[in-house]
């Protein structure tokens, strides 16, 4: 290990041990703060020696001394150009990782319907929080490190649980702002547990106010139950000089549905990662993502996908716009288990580079025991068509704009997806906005 590396692994330790002391050693998750730190020491940051990590090499992030964050004041006008524009219901917000109940908006809930912050819901009910808390985002494993630093410094969050056969109409947006203060780092933590038959919408935001080098280290865990319909959003917008490494755990139900759509505007290094566990039968997940980068900015998404029971389905689809020097990782694996028969599994990687230096790494992968299934993966790299460029150029537009109507066309199959329609269409018109012009592409949301 490296003099950087090693004095950076002591400032870990040194934020850990004064956090433990300014609990007094009675926070419940003491213990569990415990293993994650002892994990992290044991591992250290991932390497690119490890096959998860082979293309995204962390060492510019690993090179900084990143502080933890502490509760932060800001003028709800920073925050207002992050809102869901005509999405009504709860909006709950972290300010550098804290629950900011200034900045929230949950007003009356519907019964069967329960949103708090992480540390409010450790107050209030230690013991319930404990039996689902990290009970799916292991991180037993090296390459998970990321994890066990996200554990051992569990302070806050957001705890969401939606009862037996409760339906909420309006979406929940979970807000986490990042104020690039000097290399900051905040790790924030989501539980949510949809009961039995009940339906919720998630947005889950990622924004920062300003520029700086920080370091968001996320992690969710969804308990989807019996039956339940979990609509699942993830839209990163942080400085394109942040760092940004976030992981949602899932466990499906029997006939329960779960969709995610992850939207990576922002980050100078950004990787999502997706682990999901078909636990009954009749269970249907699908995965969607776009990502959008330029200059030398990297975006990697992994997914795993484990149908551990019959009659599943499951669906993929990854697109990726890069320009520039812009380089991307998509890993998707299938693993289907021996009992799982009548599977049905489908992945696509698509990625559209727009200059001779843009790269991606694609890696779709199927691991099959059971022999009555249905899977199929494939990945397709390519630059916009010549043909489709001269046949609009003949119709009167020039190169940029029509460059920008087959980047448009290209990405809106995926925004097309998006079921919540205001979210939709302030996507689709931010990319409209930001679509590349003369080689450049600043797709962050200012």
């Amino acid at each position: 290990m490296s003099t950087q590396a090693t004095a950076n692994h002591a400032a870990y330790r040194s934020a850990f041990d004064q956090l433990q002391r300014a609990s007094n050693g009675v926070n419940p998750l003491s213990d569990l703060r415990t293993r994650g730190f002892s994990r992290f020491a044991a591992a250290g940051f991932p390497t690119t020696a490890l096959e998860s990590w082979r293309f995204t090499n962390v060492n510019p992030l690993t090179r900084r001394q990143f502080v933890v964050a502490g509760p932060t004041r800001l003028d709800p006008s920073r925050v207002s150009q992050f809102e869901l524009e005509n999405v009504k219901g709860p909006k709950l917000v972290c300010v550098n990782g804290c629950y900011s109940p200034e900045l929230s908006k949950i007003g009356t809930l519907p019964a069967g319907v329960e949103l708090r912050s992480l540390a409010d819901a450790l107050a209030d009910d230690p013991e319930l929080v404990k039996s689902q808390l990290a009970k799916l985002a292991s991180f037993d494993d090296p390459s998970s490190s990321f994890t066990a630093l996200n554990t051992a410094f569990l302070q806050d969050g957001f705890v969401v649980r939606i009862l037996d056969d409760t339906i909420l109409e309006e979406p929940i947006h979970l807000l986490f702002v990042g104020t690039g203060d000097g290399d900051a780092m905040n790790h924030p933590r989501t539980l949510v547990v949809a009961g039995s038959n009940s339906q919720v919408r998630l947005v889950e935001s990622y924004v920062g106010v300003a520029d700086g080098a920080s370091l968001t280290n996320a992690v969710t865990e969804v308990f989807v139950g019996d039956g339940a319909v979990v609509d699942h959003y993830k839209l990163l917008r942080e400085s394109v000089e942040a760092f940004h490494v976030g992981s949602m755990h899932l466990r499906l139900g029997r006939s329960s549905t779960f969709s995610s759509h992850a939207i990576t505007l922002g980050g100078a290094i950004a990787r999502n990662e997706v682990i999901a566990e078909l636990q009954g039968e009749g269970g249907d997940c699908t995965l969607n993502g776009l990502y959008l980068a330029n200059a030398n900015r990297l975006v990697d998404n992994h997914t795993t996908i484990h149908h551990a029971k019959p009659h599943c389905d499951s669906h993929e689809l990854y697109k990726g716009i890069l320009d520039g020097q812009a380089r991307a990782v998509f890993n998707g694996k299938i693993i289907v288990a021996i009992d799982a028969q009548k599977t049905d599994a489908k992945q696509s990687n698509k990625t559209l580079l727009l200059s001779e230096e843009a790269q991606i790494n694609t890696k779709p992968e199927l691991e099959i025991f059971a022999d009555d299934v249905r899977c199929t993966h494939g990945a397709t790299i390519g630059q916009l068509d010549a043909e489709a460029l001269f046949y609009l150029r003949s119709r009167g537009l020039n190169l940029e704009q029509s460059r920008d109507v087959l980047i448009h066309a290209f990405a809106s199959d995926l925004l097309g997806r998006i079921a919540i329609e205001p979210i939709r269409r302030q996507l689709d018109a931010v990319l409209l906005q930001e679509l590349p012009g003369s080689g450049h592409m600043p797709f962050v949301v200012a």
